[in-house]
């Protein structure tokens, strides 16, 4: 009898080891891995030519944008992005209109999301001061966890005050699910963005000192507080500081639940940047200097810092205030909006970065694949390629160069900082549950993507 999909001939990547062989899925699971010979027969075979074999490479941060803000991006045109970027999961955020924040919210973006999805999700519900009754509703309704805008950021969202976080953490303690924070506290951010515009400071490199590193930092250190004394698991999305940083490592010590993600614009760019990429570099938080990147560098490769996720948040050029090249239409970085494309370029970024030495392949493999399933509660289902699990699989080559195009991306709105930047290391084939979508850069699938619930213990 032959199995669904027969994947030969290519070198089998998980966090521990490498080894030469393929695997084998049948009704979306993995039934077979180990050397070619081993392995049957299949009624779709392909012949990796001795590329890197991945588990499910997945995007644990992205805005889709949908429902209500669906002229900047969908499901159908984030998820085709994200399969031609060698994403297989994502985790979508809940700052859309009306926001994910009550139970049939939840299953509003569930039934439009599998409508038009190439790959399976993840939803978080937004935490804020009027819906803490809605914590363990949401729970029910299959959220992945939780997120508190702590920080003014695009939708503008309240937070709970620190009253109502009393009841919110215990509520998400209740719920065993993670709490993910945006972290920026909110009157230290509002002070220095008045006293440069007091001064008259307009520029594109201004942004990263209107949201200095203590601004995240204060943030995190509060939230902290609270997921300690309430025993919730709190992750910190899209870390920027190496305050923070130390801040999450000594909480780690010390046996708190605390995990952190940072992104490739963190790692790979410098507040400086933006003299040269103006507003398309603009994010929240701001990217900062080398010294900051090399301690995240540094918790990636130690563990203090646990994956890689791209803040996915597509604008219309207009909002960014920004031709594709980065020339400044408006006259301040004030009145340009943060946030830009990410999951078609975050893979071959990193897989640069693998090239040039900075970690391996297995590294890789963990912070972009087990571990943001092991934070969200979904693995082994998804970041493993182990018996059972789903048969989510980014094939990708190591050789292959490219140079980053905004205008082929395939988001609707194509904003990046990434413009023109040369890469090594290419997904070629991305495989969702045994469904092929994607072969050489371009989608070839169907909307097959699936609301992924938790693995509660």
């Amino acid at each position: 009898m032959k199995e669904d999909l027969v994947i030969r001939n290519g070198w089998i990547v998980t966090p521990e080891v490498t080894f030469q062989g393929g695997l084998a899925i049948s009704g979306g699971k993995f039934v077979m891995i180990g050397t070619d010979a081993s392995l049957p027969s299949g009624k779709e075979e392909i012949d990796a030519k001795g590329k890197h074999i991945l588990p499910g490479l997945i995007d644990a941060h992205v805005h889709f944008r949908e429902p209500g803000l669906t002229y900047k991006e969908d499901f159908g045109t984030g998820s085709t992005a994200a399969i031609c970027g060698g994403i297989t999961t994502v985790v979508d955020m809940p700052n859309v209109i009306p926001p994910t924040a009550d139970a049939d919210k939840v299953k509003e973006k569930q039934h439009l999301a599998e409508e038009k999805s190439l790959v399976d999700f993840g939803i978080l519900g937004v935490i804020v001061q009027t819906n803490i009754d809605q914590i363990l509703p949401m729970a029910d309704a299959g959220v992945v966890g939780y997120k508190i805008f702590f920080g003014e950021t695009i939708g503008n969202l309240p937070f709970p005050d620190d009253g109502a976080c009393q009841d919110a953490f215990s509520l998400i303690t209740q719920s065993k699910l993670p709490l993910g924070i945006h972290a920026e506290n909110r009157e230290i951010m509002n002070y220095w963005t008045s006293k440069l515009k007091a001064q008259g400071n307009k520029e594109p490199i201004c942004w990263e000192a209107s949201r200095p590193a203590l601004c995240e930092a204060e943030a995190v250190a509060h939230a902290l507080f609270f997921a300690e004394t309430f025993g919730t698991k709190l992750h910190v999305f899209h870390m920027s500081s190496m305050q923070a940083a130390h801040i999450v490592r000594a909480a780690k010590a010390r046996g708190l639940r605390v995990t952190a993600e940072t992104a490739p614009h963190y790692l790979l760019r410098e507040y400086k940047d933006m003299a040269a990429v103006g507003s398309l570099l603009k994010m929240n938080p701001p990217v900062r200097t080398k010294e900051h990147s090399e301690v995240l560098w540094d918790g990636l490769l130690k563990g203090y810092v646990d994956m890689v996720a791209t803040d996915h948040s597509p604008h219309t050029l207009e909002e960014k205030g920004s031709d594709i090249t980065g020339k400044m239409l408006k006259p301040t970085i004030w009145e340009c909006i943060s946030g830009f494309c990410g999951v078609e370029t975050g893979v071959p970024l990193m897989l640069s970065e693998v090239n040039k030495g900075r970690m391996s392949l297995n590294q890789y493999v963990k912070v972009a694949s087990e571990n943001p399933a092991k934070v969200w509660q979904l693995y082994p289902r998804k970041g493993a390629i182990q018996l059972g699990s789903d048969g989510d699989v980014t094939i990708v080559d190591m050789d292959k160069e490219a140079t980053i195009d905004a205008n082929k991306l395939h988001s609707k709105n194509k904003p990046t900082p990434w413009h023109g930047w040369q890469v090594k290391g290419m997904p070629v084939c991305t495989i969702v549950r045994g469904h092929v979508q994607m072969r050489d850069g371009e989608p070839i699938g169907k909307p097959v993507g699936r609301m992924q619930r938790p693995i509660l213990d």
